[in-house]
């Protein structure tokens, strides 16, 4: 059975994968390939060969023509869509040959030269910015830099080797250089600073301007290049299929959960927690608990992200089950089948506790070193488990809340939140969340596909562009919700007791540094 549909490729930190969707973006079939950091490197260094990803690929979509086959299915792709993690710096010569392994959004060798640019140029450039990751190159290896002719991201690498053209999505290209909101554009003026700094430490090599050397930038539904020889060998595909702009991970996964209008925020609770805000306009200053990119159609992304997410909670939940001989080396679920309806049923002040979830630093918050995880206010009444896991629950929450400060004393909108991550198994944290924040919180039936599903749906908008049938981005969006949303509205008492518990909580975080030396 032959079936038209869109092809979604998601090239992630640890692996890739690849779906097929038919006209409906239902997911019919996906394949999977792996791959593996370069090994032996230092602390805190992360690379990976560029030519990896392409075998993954290929290993991809070996494995869901598989797959497919087994339904009796043969794909007819209309268009296809490529998401990969952001931030990475991938360099690439005159004849577009790699120079060598990618440095990944992780690699963190290069935070002096982020404080530098942030300092320099006036706008937030934290170091897994592509561009303070280029001047660590600059100035560490420059015979290489000398010979670099083309930089891009995992997602931007991929989609010269299929298309044969250096354009990116907006959203991404953001993650290498700052975007001007109003040309939609790099920043030329922060373009000529950064050439600049670069003249005073480029020791006598010749380097080509760095507007020279980025990528295209392409929003939504723009023309990004076709299928060429290579890559139509490399996917099995006919030449001349469209090829959506290639995006980064997190504008794929805003794609994914559907956000697209101004005011909308995706909150994703795991292991880390990020909420990244759809804005109506340009961020002003410089805050270091808030950074910058932008979604498919360009609009501002504010991005708050914690490095201290649900894992201080797990771990409440997993002690309290290995008290009780519910949890073993493989299976750690009863232990939040028994804690977490526990959790919700506890008072909206957590019985007066307060907890602290710094296991790790946070620096969008000024704590400098981890370790510091507490819990404080015990006695015989509100020593519960679930009382102690809402508490560390509830300290991530306020986290993010004080990360958000500077959105809303700009007066950003917030209208929603789509929550998403492992926080959705209990759905129920929702009406927490939208208590807290004062927002009515969506949980979305359906949008949990991520980011390969996000690729997809900008491969759909590049099809219906072609056919000059695209609507808004925002309302393409919103015509793609499946299913039935939980939804959840504030309730104002709980609200306001978590206001006061907030103001607590934000008194114990400044006295944090006392901690740190009470501990140290």
């Amino acid at each position: 059975m032959n079936i038209q549909g869109y092809l979604g490729i998601d090239a992630g930190t640890q692996g890739l994968s690849v779906i097929f969707c038919d006209e409906s973006l239902k997911i019919l079939a996906h394949g999977e390939g792996a791959y593996a950091m370069v090994p032996g490197l230092a602390a805190d260094c992360y690379e990976q060969h560029p030519g990896d990803w392409e075998q993954a690929l290929a290993t991809a979509m070996a494995d869901l023509r598989q797959k497919l086959a087994e339904s009796r299915i043969e794909m007819d792709v209309q268009a296809i869509g490529i998401s990969g993690q952001m931030h990475g710096e991938v360099l690439a010569d005159e004849l577009g040959r790699s120079l060598g392994p990618a440095r990944l959004w992780c690699d963190s060798r290069n935070e002096a030269e982020g404080h530098e640019l942030t300092a320099k140029l006036g706008v937030k450039c934290p170091k897994r910015l592509t561009s303070a990751r280029w001047l660590w190159t600059i100035r560490h290896q420059p015979d290489k830099a000398a010979k670099v002719a083309h930089i891009t991201t995992p997602a931007g690498w991929l989609a010269f080797r299929l298309t044969g053209l250096w354009n990116l999505g907006i959203g991404d290209a953001a993650g290498m250089f700052p975007i001007d909101q109003k040309t939609l554009d790099y920043d030329s003026r922060l373009l000529v600073d950064f050439d600049a700094i670069v003249a005073t430490t480029a020791d006598g090599k010749q380097l080509r301007p760095l507007r020279e050397l980025l990528p295209h930038v392409k929003r939504a539904g723009a023309d990004a290049g076709t299928l060429d020889g290579h890559g139509a060998t490399l996917l099995g595909l006919p030449t001349g299929i469209p090829v959506a702009p290639a995006e980064g991970d997190q504008p794929s996964a805003l794609a994914g959960s559907l956000i697209g209008a101004a005011g909308m925020v995706s909150m994703s609770f795991g292991t880390s927690v990020v909420a990244n805000a759809v804005g109506d306009r340009a961020f002003q200053g410089i805050s270091r608990a808030v950074d910058h990119f932008c979604a498919p159609d360009g609009k501002p992304i504010n991005m708050v992200w914690l490095r201290n997410g649900t894992t201080a909670m797990n771990m409440v939940v997993e002690m309290f089950g290995r008290v009780n001989g519910t949890v073993d080396s493989t299976d750690r679920g009863d232990a939040f089948a028994a804690v977490m309806p526990q959790l919700l049923v506890a008072p909206d002040d957590c019985g007066g506790l307060l907890a602290l979830p710094f296991l790790d630093d946070e620096p969008g918050l000024g704590v400098s070193r981890g370790g510091t995880a507490c819990v404080i206010g015990l006695n015989d009444m509100n020593a519960t488990p679930g009382n102690v896991a809402k508490a560390m629950l509830m300290a991530t929450i306020f986290n993010l809340k004080m990360g958000s400060d500077e959105l809303d004393s700009q007066g950003f909108p917030r209208t929603e939140i789509v929550l998403s991550g492992g926080v959705t198994k209990t759905p129920a944290v929702g009406q927490i969340l939208a208590d807290a924040f004062n927002t009515p919180v969506t949980i979305l039936d359906g949008a949990a596909e991520g980011t390969a599903w996000g690729a997809a749906l900008m491969a759909k908008y590049r099809r219906l562009s072609i056919a000059g049938r695209a609507p808004d981005w925002a309302a393409f969006l919103a015509g793609h919700a499946n299913g039935q949303p939980t939804r959840f509205t504030p309730r104002p008492a709980a609200t306001a007791a978590y206001q006061a518990m907030e103001k607590r909580y934000r008194r114990l975080v400044a006295l944090h540094g006392d901690l740190e030396s009470a501990v140290g």
